[in-house]
């Protein structure tokens, strides 16, 4: 621990929001960036938290202000940011829809309570949360597909909605921002990353999640969905067990000897 380091102590049980770095046996982490392991947490489980806590809390509650009544739609419920997303805006009172590209993660979602399940592969998101929101659409939307589904997640919106956009994983086209639709609905989008957001905003957001996030994770209410764990090693299997899309929350890499997992 350096010198200015508060907080904590030599011991402690710890998860860090890193700056980067993960794929270490040792990481340095600003000391305001750090969480303590969640009391019922192992260890390991406690890998998939931080990144996932501090996206989703910092863009649907600090930013998009989702609360409970509202009605969230999650594109990709089944990724490691997609499963947390779940059950966070069900631990808060919120009506979730969300998609995904097979009925076994639809089922994984639906488990994780989501109340309406979408698979995009063989229906029409926008259509399908018009039907489940009775025409309304939705209020909130939190996407990692980026440009591909830009009109028609706002098509998805109700007035006063609000699309988060946190990733891109679509084509790398960007697409024209149809100004009068916002206008006519009252449409607001925004777009983060988390990595390149300054310390100071980080430490805020990780003072946050302690706060708001962490009790419901040691009540039960959150728990950490870890699909695969793979030896350090074995990097670049993960990364292909990714890439193939066939995974329902976090891979996780384990470097060193963890015990019996």
């Amino acid at each position: 621990m350096g010198d200015s380091t508060r907080d904590w102590k030599v011991g402690d049980r710890v998860c860090a929001l890193l700056t980067g770095g993960g794929y270490a046996e040792q990481v340095a982490a600003p000391w305001d960036q750090v969480l303590p392991v969640p009391r019922g947490v192992d260890v390991l489980q406690a890998a998939a938290l931080p990144e996932a806590a501090c996206t989703v809390f910092s863009n649907l509650s600090m930013r998009a202000q989702l609360q409970a009544g509202m009605t969230l739609l999650i594109q990709g419920g089944g990724s490691g940011i997609g499963t947390f997303a779940i059950q966070w805006a069900k631990a808060i009172g919120v009506t979730v829809l969300c998609t995904a590209g097979s009925e076994e993660k639809l089922n994984r979602c639906a488990a994780l309570g989501a109340d309406t399940l979408i698979n995009y592969r063989d229906s029409d998101f926008s259509e399908q949360s018009s039907l489940a929101t009775g025409g309304k659409g939705v209020d909130r939307i939190l996407d990692i597909v980026g440009a591909d589904y830009l009109e028609r997640n706002l098509r998805c919106l109700a007035l006063d909605g609000h699309l988060v956009i946190i990733g891109n994983t679509g084509s790398r086209v960007d697409r024209p921002l149809p100004l009068g639709l916002l206008m006519s609905k009252r449409l607001s989008v925004s777009a983060t990353t988390l990595r390149a957001r300054p310390r100071a905003q980080k430490a805020a957001i990780v003072k946050a999640v302690r706060e708001n996030v962490w009790p419901l994770i040691e009540a039960g209410r959150i728990v950490p969905v870890v699909d695969s764990v793979l030896p350090m090693p074995k990097a670049a299997d993960a990364h292909r067990l990714l890439a193939e899309g066939r995974t329902v929350g976090k891979v996780l890499l384990l470097n060193g000897d963890h015990g019996p997992l």
